[in-house]
């Protein structure tokens, strides 16, 4: 496969799945923004850092008010992560590379993107963006399961996974992540009302507080929420799933391809850890230093896998 089809299909997969989780730290803020009765500006601010996106954010507004930051991670044409922006680029990718796609996977698509014409009115309110944040979702899994349905397993195949996965890692550290940067109420203590509030948002926004209930039978504690969206390969959000797809599909290139490389080794390495780790070992150390650095090594991953395999 040439290498610039492979790379169409690896981020037009990427983009997508940014849009989906876009959506999904989009509703944590909003979440969170509700306990404050006001604008909740610093819940805004810490969703926008969490996202990547406050530098560019504050390059552009004064403040970090509910409508500002929603209309720039959501609508914002100048930001180059917006949702617009994430679903745009996917559709133009797939455009590049029609003929290695299904007919469903490019309907799907393209789909998409003409019916984001239909919330040209952007909201301004916290009930107006909803109905948009759960169409994105929806929309980003039809498309998912149409690529998983319907492709070949081949190169094609397991470079439009890599992307959803790399993707997917990095968004469920950064949605985890919110949490340290929302600063609790000064009445407010760990453990109280608007902390738990806050950990249950977290979960909620990656779909996964049933799934907490079912594993653990138990109140909402962070270690375990931690656990959960880190070290259990259940949880197919959770970073070791995630790890574990990304090893699996390049090794699957590795065989393919009848050679393996430095994304190889670098994608078995942080599955290793992740799976020799533990919960404890993750908090003695700081549950923000350690995502930080999980960010920072997953950005690392999919340099490797850019020199490997996309840059000709």
């Amino acid at each position: 496969m040439l290498s610039r089809t492979a790379d169409n299909l690896y981020w037009m997969s990427r983009h997508m799945e940014r849009a989906e989780n876009l959506a999904r730290i989009l509703d944590v803020g909003l979440r969170m923004s509700l306990l404050t009765g006001g604008d909740g500006e610093a819940e805004w601010r810490s969703t926008l850092a969490a996202a990547g996106q406050l530098r560019g954010f504050e390059a552009k507004y004064d403040e970090a008010g509910t409508a500002n930051a929603m209309r720039y991670i959501a609508f914002d044409d100048e930001n180059p992560s917006s949702i617009r922006n994430c679903i745009r680029v996917a559709r133009n990718n797939a455009r590049a590379v029609r003929t290695a796609l299904t007919s469903e996977m490019w309907e799907y698509l393209n789909t998409t993107w003409l019916d984001l014409e239909r919330f040209r009115r952007q909201p301004d309110g916290r009930g107006d963006i909803a109905p948009f944040l759960e169409w994105v979702k929806e929309r980003s899994v039809l498309f998912r399961g149409s690529t998983f349905g319907s492709m070949l397993r081949n190169d094609a195949f397991y470079f439009t996974r890599l992307g959803t996965f790399i993707e997917r890692a990095d968004n469920t550290a950064r949605i985890l992540d919110v949490k340290y940067h929302v600063l609790l109420p000064s009445f407010e203590t760990v453990g109280g009302r608007v902390d738990r509030y806050q950990w249950a948002a977290i979960l909620r926004s990656v779909s996964a507080l049933l799934s907490y209930h079912w594993v653990f039978r138990d109140d909402l504690k962070p270690w375990r929420i931690a656990e959960l969206l880190i070290l259990r390969a259940e949880m197919p959000r959770s970073l070791i799933a995630c790890l574990g797809e990304v090893t699996h599909y390049l090794n699957s290139l590795a065989e393919a391809y009848g050679t393996a490389g430095e994304s190889q080794r670098v994608a078995g390495q942080i599955h290793a850890d992740l799976r020799y780790g533990t919960v404890e070992q993750i908090f003695q150390g700081g549950l923000h230093e350690f995502l930080s650095a999980f960010i920072d090594r997953n950005m690392r991953l999919s340099d490797e896998i850019s020199t490997q395999y996309l840059i000709g």
